[in-house]
């Protein structure tokens, strides 16, 4: 997570230390996708859909609690026609706004995403995207050039699995071309889905991977527009969490039905909308720290930065400011 000013930066602290409130809500604003790839358990899910007046409630609330910062994600956030109206609202109320997307409908709907400041696209692989996602890349690639033709900050998200190790370089170069950023994180390996797609896809030849994750530090090194602190990706090397997760202490997670979750990875429910955010988000103060505490740690690009950021390591908090500059220029200059 990126924040995009001093001023924001703190204000938020201010919201976490002070306030014991969230920063981020990140909501997953509908339930439908247009892929159905098999290493992804949310879109076999079936759930109602929030509408366009309830979403604008929670948007009131979670400013009333102090969240400063909107993600709108899963499964498919641009299959929402109303996402441009969200979005704006979002922006009335002074919040920092961020999408999750595939990619496939980008290029379509670029033009309506003004309201958008940071854009994140799924592209995990460049040869082997195709088998991974099941559609052509040359699709999404489009889609990242129309928003960057308009200005928006962009993110090329490559999730590293065991079909693309040979093709991470490529990506990189790719995201250069775009004018676009590229972050990185290991497959996380869902217990919903089933072994065997793990089998296939999941990161099983440990030594070609670690080597990809040494060259992606050395590209770093050089310059390339990689995201990544080298403190994340020295971590994520070695597949283990080395840190102390702050994820359900900054991070409110809101479901296209209206439940609260503690995170993405454990999913436990906190509470639902409809009894009111900071109701949910004070009376599961206990139960977030528990299941922390019992967490064994995941290695979510997003969670894993955040948490570093707030532990104050210095690597990761230069290359935090390093990459908001980036992002900044590359606004300012389309």
């Amino acid at each position: 997570m990126i924040l995009p000013s001093l001023s924001l930066g703190l204000k938020a602290l201010w919201q976490l230390k002070v306030k014991n409130g969230p920063i981020l809500l990140s909501h997953g604003v509908n339930s439908k996708c247009n892929l159905k790839c098999n290493f992804c358990p949310h879109w076999k899910e079936t759930k109602s859909e929030m509408s366009t007046e309830e979403t604008i409630k929670l948007l009131k609330e979670a400013k009333s609690l102090g969240i400063s910062l909107y993600n709108a994600w899963t499964t498919e956030p641009l299959l929402r026609k109303d996402l441009p109206k969200i979005l704006d609202f979002a922006h009335h109320l002074g919040m920092i706004t961020s999408a999750v997307t595939n990619g496939l409908l980008l290029k379509k709907r670029a033009r309506e995403l003004s309201d958008l400041d940071y854009l994140s696209i799924s592209v995990d692989g460049s040869e082997s995207y195709t088998s991974i996602r099941g559609v052509e890349l040359d699709k999404v690639l489009d889609g990242i050039k129309e928003a960057r033709d308009r200005g928006i900050a962009t993110v090329i998200n490559c999730v590293i699995n065991e079909k693309n190790l040979d093709e991470i370089e490529e990506l990189i170069l790719t995201a250069r071309r775009l004018d676009a950023w590229i972050s990185f994180e290991p497959i996380h390996e869902y217990e919903e889905v089933s072994s065997d797609v793990w089998g296939n896809i999941g990161i099983r030849n440990v030594g070609k991977y670690k080597k990809i994750i040494k060259r992606i530090l050395k590209l770093k090194k050089q310059g390339l527009p990689i995201i990544n602190s080298r403190t994340y990706l020295t971590m994520i090397k070695n597949l283990t969490p080395n840190f102390r997760c702050q994820a359900s202490n900054v991070i409110l997670d809101v479901t296209s039905d209206g439940g609260i979750e503690n995170c993405r990875v454990h999913r436990a429910s906190i509470g639902e909308f409809k009894n009111g955010l900071s109701n949910a988000w004070r009376s599961s103060e206990a139960s977030r720290r528990r299941i922390t505490m019992e967490c064994s740690g995941c290695l979510f690009y997003g969670y894993a930065e955040l948490s570093l950021l707030l532990s104050l390591k210095q690597e990761a908090l230069q290359n935090a400011v390093n990459i908001l500059k980036g992002l900044k220029k590359m606004k300012d200059i389309s």
